[in-house]
């Protein structure tokens, strides 16, 4: 309704150039301490899943001492039990070797990451001085071009002041020689 209910816009604040570059390093450092997180997260599962696996490497060894040992005294009902037992523990073992090396592989890999996510944020800081060292050196670059361009249009101004005299002599010469005719 004639413009006068529109609101006004604020006018567009300048953009930092170096704040891109900050939001990056920071969004950056923090997947870096998420991904080290779950890292170390998984590094200390493998440590668990490796006193899990000794503690069934111990079963299965004690289990495979009974399930022979009652072999030898013939008791048949006890060594069915205690072979179901021991193939239980060994597939609790091979379980647990899978989980660990599962993990293993997890951990490398997350490691790996982090390591690539230091080394970009490395990077980016490197830039981002590198930036902030042009940005600096095009902004006295610029105020040196702004008063050389004051310069020239004060030089301009006196040109045009000088033709403007120049003309004007040249009219009142023109008067002149008129006037003396």
């Amino acid at each position: 309704m004639f413009g006068f209910l529109k609101r006004k816009q604020a006018p567009a604040a300048a953009v930092d150039p170096l704040a891109a570059f900050d939001g990056v390093i920071e969004s950056l450092e923090r997947q870096g301490a998420e991904v080290r997180k779950s890292a170390a997260t998984l590094l200390t599962l493998r440590g668990e899943l490796t006193r899990d696996q000794v503690k069934y490497q111990g079963r299965v060894d004690e289990l495979s001492r009974k399930v022979e040992a009652a072999g030898t005294a013939g008791d048949a009902k006890l060594e069915r039990a205690l072979r179901r037992d021991h193939d239980e523990a060994v597939r609790m073992l091979e379980r647990t070797r899978e989980a660990w090396a599962t993990a293993e592989a997890n951990a490398r890999l997350l490691m790996e990451a982090a390591e690539g996510l230091a080394l970009e944020v490395s990077g980016l800081r490197e830039e981002r001085q590198s930036a902030r060292v042009r940005l600096s050196a095009g902004v006295v670059v610029s105020e040196a071009l702004k008063l050389r361009a004051a310069e020239f249009d004060r030089l301009m101004k006196l040109d045009a002041a000088r033709d403007e005299i120049e003309r004007a002599n040249a009219l009142a010469e023109l008067y002149r020689e008129d006037a003396a005719k």
